[in-house]
Parts: structure tokens; sequence; C-alpha cells
């Protein structure tokens, strides 16, 4: 896929708290560096000779979204016509955990309708992307 096809987007709930709001971006951006290497740059090197961690090497819009907005996204974003997407969701399910085991034990014992979704990050074709958030505003 040609890189002007592709599209990196991240939703999240403005109703959150801020703490919350930005707890929900920083993992979703962790994990989609996870799942999407190619997006992360090479480290550079500043006129003063010191080394800067890579970074993201195209946008990615944090747009403002609703509980029910992310639920009907996430419950697209399982269907097999957005299967090529990159996804990642961050639910109550998982913030109400303080290790990962709890985790991995909460999401075993709850059903995905009862999940409330607090955040989803989405890498690939701008055309699906768009069809699935273009009307959404950007989170100021």
């Amino acid at each position: 896929m040609n890189e002007n096809d592709i599209k990196c987007v991240v939703l999240i709930d403005d109703n959150l708290p801020a703490g919350i709001l930005a707890n929900t971006a920083a993992i979703l951006g962790v994990t989609l560096g996870t799942k999407v290497p190619q997006c992360v740059g090479c480290d550079v090197t500043d006129a003063s000779g010191f080394s800067h961690a890579g970074i993201v090497t195209m946008p990615i819009p944090v747009l403002k979204s609703n509980t029910k907005a992310l639920k009907s996204i996430r419950e697209k974003l399982f269907e097999p016509e957005y299967s090529d997407l990159v996804t990642v969701d961050f639910s109550d399910v998982a913030q109400c955990c303080n290790v990962y085991d709890g985790y991995i034990y909460n999401a075993a014992s709850t059903e995905e309708k009862n999940f409330t979704y607090l955040g989803i990050a989405m890498y690939g074709s701008k055309k699906k992307i768009n069809r699935l958030t273009g009307s959404m505003p950007l989170l100021r």
C-alpha cells in the first residue's frame, strides 16, 4: 500500500477526566508503536551532537469521540471488511487493573458487549479509516 493511502488516527472519549484521557492516549500510542514499528523513524542527532529517539513519521490526529461512537466503531472493526486495519483499543476492563494479569483475567471473564471503550487507535487504509471517522472533530 502506498504511504499516501495509509492513515493513523486515535479516537478518545472526550468525557474522560484529563489524567485518564492522557493515560489512554499514551497506552494506545505505545501499543500501536509495537504493532506498526515502521511508523517510528530513526534516531536523530541535533546540532549539539545529542541523540534523540525516533518519533512517529506521520501525523496522528487525535479525534474527539464518545462512549456510544467508540462502541459502534469498535464493533465495525470486528467485521471482516476492516480486518486488515491495525486496531488497538483501551477499555474500562483494562483501565481498572493495576497489573497485566488482572487485565487478562478481566477480559477472559467479560463479554465484549460489556466493554466500555475509552479509546481506539487505527492504522491502515485511509479510505476505510475515513469511512469510520470522517466526521469526527479533533480533540482540543
